[in-house]
């Protein structure tokens, strides 16, 4: 009776889940900024825009959980590695999104490097995994994206992503394929304590999703965030820890028909 509740919630909420396999924003301080993330250089764009990796320079591990809509069947968790080397920055990003009888997994090897002072690109190849219960069996499939970035000046970024513009098929049966998402968005650093944020996403098949986001430091180890995102319809907020290694960010974002997704990063740099 559970599994086929389970089933049932999965179906109906479905919908809701945008772009899940594969192309999920990670980590707290982009969750809390409206998923805006696609001009920010942090630890994340391993995921969310690999070219912001080449302004990283630190060699670092993070963590990421996202319990969406509290309800733990459709819990994302992600972690992942960067390592800059002479040539650019590498990124290994792994997730898990889902439960025993559904899920979807992602492994992703990038690299980003610069070109100048002011401009990065990036390029990841992704393995992805579909998976269904009771002997259903499992689906994997290899895509790839890629992400440019440009520092306009000392306040402004300008980045855009695609992930899976060759719209993978994933089964024969009807043609079903993983869609393409394309993102463009913008970072300005208006003082030394304020970011705001703000990106256009289309995916394939749906209308664009809108989103912003403000970041604002309130002394040197402690941040808070805001965003909102339309298509659906959420408004985020949360704040960040900043120590000298260790990074932790706490987010949550509100649905207006189906509620609460606390998100929760953590990063550690080695140096």
């Amino acid at each position: 009776m559970r599994k086929h509740f389970s089933y049932l919630l999965l179906i109906l909420i479905t919908p809701f889940i945008s772009a899940a396999t594969g192309n999920v924003p990670e980590g707290g301080r982009s969750a809390a900024m409206g998923n805006a993330s696609a001009a920010l250089t942090d630890f994340w764009s391993l995921q969310n825009n690999q070219a912001g990796l080449a302004f990283y320079n630190q060699m670092a591990a993070g963590v990421y959980f996202e319990n969406r809509f509290l309800v733990k069947e459709l819990s994302l968790r992600a972690g992942g590695v960067v390592m800059p080397v002479r040539a650019g920055v590498f990124g290994l990003n792994v997730s898990y999104f889902g439960y025993e009888l559904y899920n979807e997994s992602k492994i992703g090897l990038g690299f980003a490097r610069k070109f100048g002072e002011r401009f990065a690109a990036g390029l990841q190849l992704d393995y992805l995994i579909t998976a269904l219960g009771e002997d259903y069996g499992s689906k994997g499939v290899v895509t790839f994206e890629a992400g440019i970035l440009t520092k306009i000046n000392d306040h402004l970024n300008i980045g855009a992503h695609v992930f899976n513009p060759v719209n993978v098929k994933l089964l024969e049966y009807a043609d079903e394929r993983i869609p393409a998402v394309f993102k463009v968005g913008a970072a300005w650093a208006f003082d030394a304590n304020i970011v705001l944020t703000a990106e256009v996403e289309k995916e394939t098949d749906f209308d664009p999703v809108v989103k912003f986001g403000a970041e604002y430091r309130v002394i040197e180890e402690i941040y808070v965030r805001g965003g909102i995102s339309t298509n659906p319809g959420q408004y985020s907020f949360g704040f960040g820890l900043n120590f000298k290694k260790l990074k932790v960010d706490f987010a949550s974002s509100v649905h207006q028909v189906l509620g609460w997704s606390p998100q929760i990063s953590l990063i550690y740099s080695f140096r």
